[in-house]
């Protein structure tokens, strides 16, 4: 795949495409969430992805990992990104996209924070809606809003 750059007025560069890392789910050992903590889940996952994000170079995804949280939080995706670069970022956003065993890609979840200033990192958590059992893979994205 290739990412066209463009260098913006404020030192910045970003591109046009996300470029998505793969994750590992391994052996999950967990429940699907009952109603309630499904409602719960909903209400807490962020629900659509943000207008105006695209791939910023001083963006760099530190770490991620699935993660199976008791309660209504169920599966996870939890990582750190940083803002390598010295200028802040307006907006940030984690994407998710969950696969089950054939491949299929089954629905994409978002994390977003904002205003991260250079030199500063991120704690995200992405509330994943499927069922443990379902999901076999995921891949993961960092984009953002140059200040």
């Amino acid at each position: 795949m290739t990412t066209a750059s463009l260098a913006g007025c404020n030192g910045v560069d970003v591109g046009t495409e996300p470029e998505y890392e793969d994750g590992e789910v391994g052996d999950i050992d967990g429940e699907a969430r009952t109603n309630a903590e499904m409602a719960t889940a909903q209400s807490a996952a962020e629900g659509q992805r943000a207008s105006g994000v695209t791939p910023v170079d001083s963006l760099e995804m530190v770490d991620h990992e699935f993660v199976f949280e008791s309660g209504y939080l169920g599966s996870t995706v939890q990582g750190t990104v940083e803002n390598e670069g010295t200028n802040r970022i307006e907006l940030v956003e984690v994407r998710v996209r969950v696969y089950d065993e054939t491949g299929s890609q089954l629905d994409q979840y978002f994390d977003s924070t904002g205003d991260l200033a250079g030199g500063t990192s991120w704690a995200f958590q992405v509330i994943l809606l499927e069922s443990p059992a379902d999901i076999a893979d995921y891949d993961i994205a960092v984009l953002g809003t140059p200040a």
